[in-house]
Formats: C-alpha cells, sequence, structure tokens
C-alpha cells in the first residue's frame, strides 16, 4: 500500500482478494435505490491506485447456502503495487514500518487478526506475522 497503509518510500502490506483463491467473508445486502452511491463509494475508497479491479463475482452465502452476485474488488497482478509472493522477513519489516493516511500497519494486521478470532475464523499464519511484527516495533 502506497497510500492507506504506507507510501511510496515505505510502503506498507494489506490484504486483498487475489485470482485462484477464495475467503470467507462478509457480503452486505445494498438496498437497489442505494446501489450505485454505496458502488461509487467503494470504487473511490478501494481504487485509489487501481490496484483492484472492481468485478461482479458469485460468491456462497455460509447461513443458508445461496449463491449471490457481489461486488469484488480484485488485485491486478500486473500493478507495480502488487506485492505477489514475498518472503516472511519482508512482510515484517513492511508491516512494522508501514504508515498511511488510513494509520499504521501494524495496527492494521493486529485489528485484522482480532477481528478475525472474535468471528471464529482464526489464521494461525496471520497471528504468527502478528506476533514477529509485535516482536520488530518499538517498547
Amino acid at each position: 500500500s502506497h497510500v492507506h497503509r504506507g507510501t511510496p518510500e515505505k510502503p506498507g502490506l494489506v490484504f486483498g482478494l487475489d485470482a485462484g483463491g477464495s475467503c470467507r467473508g462478509v457480503a452486505f445486502r445494498v438496498d437497489a435505490a442505494r446501489a450505485e452511491d454505496v458502488k461509487r463509494y467503494l470504487q473511490a475508497r478501494e481504487q485509489v491506485t487501481l490496484v483492484y479491479r472492481d468485478v461482479v463475482k458469485p460468491v456462497e452465502l455460509v447461513d443458508d447456502g445461496v449463491r449471490v452476485e457481489a461486488l469484488c474488488f480484485i488485485v491486478d497482478r500486473a500493478h507495480e503495487q502488487y506485492a505477489g509472493r514475498i518472503d516472511f522477513d519482508t512482510q515484517v519489516r513492511l508491516i512494522a514500518e508501514g504508515e498511511g493516511q488510513s494509520g499504521r500497519n501494524p495496527d492494521y494486521l493486529e485489528s485484522t487478526v482480532r477481528h478475525l478470532d472474535e468471528a471464529g475464523l482464526s489464521d494461525k499464519g496471520l497471528t504468527h506475522l502478528w506476533r514477529a511484527v509485535e516482536q520488530r516495533l518499538p517498547r
């Protein structure tokens, strides 16, 4: 991230959807009368540097198994900010040092880990990453 959790000089790392993967998350139902306004808001928030493409994808709702169409933001692998697969130590360094318009990158990671835990979706890899970042932060 060169904007929300980092700068071009000190980039941070953020989460994004990538082709070929899957995730569990939250789908929001938006009233049809507000759909275009909500879409414009999300595009302005998520596409500051155009690292994400907005696409409509089928998603399966966990509660009842119903498939619905959802607006998703998928990373553009050709974009200069696409991190791809980077080694663990580089991830730790970028997150520990990153800070952007939306705040400190370590706070973003810690909040994500905490919210996943609270939702019953704990991720051992992210928890391990958070612990390594936490060790690197000034005390």
